[in-house]
């Protein structure tokens, strides 16, 4: 019973999981965007060109409807920019 109660619950969450992952993709971008704004002269060159490879792969992702893939490469950017 209790199994069967776990498993209607993670049921009926589980859709709200796409949802949320969908409207943090934009905020992650636009964080990437400011902090690349501010400090992207000063990056060494490999760290900006994977910076902006994952955020246009995130980009990319979202509008393509993989928003876990791309909150996933959103936060790769994100930690490579001590984020």
């Amino acid at each position: 019973m209790r199994n069967t109660l776990f498993a209607l619950a993670l049921v009926a969450v589980l859709p709200l999981a796409g949802p949320a992952h969908a409207f943090q993709c934009p905020v992650d971008i636009a964080a990437i965007d400011k902090v690349l704004a501010k400090t992207g002269p000063m990056l060494p060159a490999d760290i900006k060109g994977k910076v902006v490879e994952l955020r246009n792969l995130g980009e990319k992702l979202h509008q393509g409807g993989d928003h876990s893939g791309a909150v996933d490469a959103l936060a790769k950017a994100l930690k490579l920019l001590g984020q």
